[in-house]
């Protein structure tokens, strides 16, 4: 379904600040069918990234994990894989993982990581 935040989202909650850098994992063949075809997973991840992230923009993270490991599973808002448009999809029953974070600068956090998983796409 089309995402309705038109951008980075988390249960439906825009993040504040958008990666620097994201994108979909590349997965290796499992197999290949009786056609020849290659056989993929069912599920795989999209890696976001940001260089340097204010502390209050990394406490949103924070929270959104913190609240997602109660739940267990969130709806988020990605570009859509293998689209021709840059148009936001809602992904349903997502994991994501817990933020990771580089050194402090200031009032920044540099190389701040987060990897949202069990993606399915096809």
């Amino acid at each position: 379904m089309q995402g309705l935040s038109g951008t980075y989202a988390f249960n439906g909650t825009n993040i504040t600040m958008s990666p620097s850098d994201g994108g979909w994992e590349d997965k290796d063949v499992i197999g290949i069918d009786g056609f020849g075809h290659s056989i993929y997973p069912a599920v795989t991840e999209f890696n976001m990234e940001w260089g340097l992230m204010h502390t209050v923009d990394f406490k949103q993270l924070q929270d959104i994990y913190l609240t997602t490991i109660s739940t267990g599973t969130v709806v988020v808002d990605l570009p859509k894989w293998g689209d021709a448009t840059y148009t936001f999809y809602s992904y349903s029953g997502t994991i994501i993982s817990r933020p990771t974070v580089g050194k402090y600068f200031a009032e920044y956090v540099k190389d701040v990581k987060l990897v949202v998983s069990n993606i399915r796409i096809s």
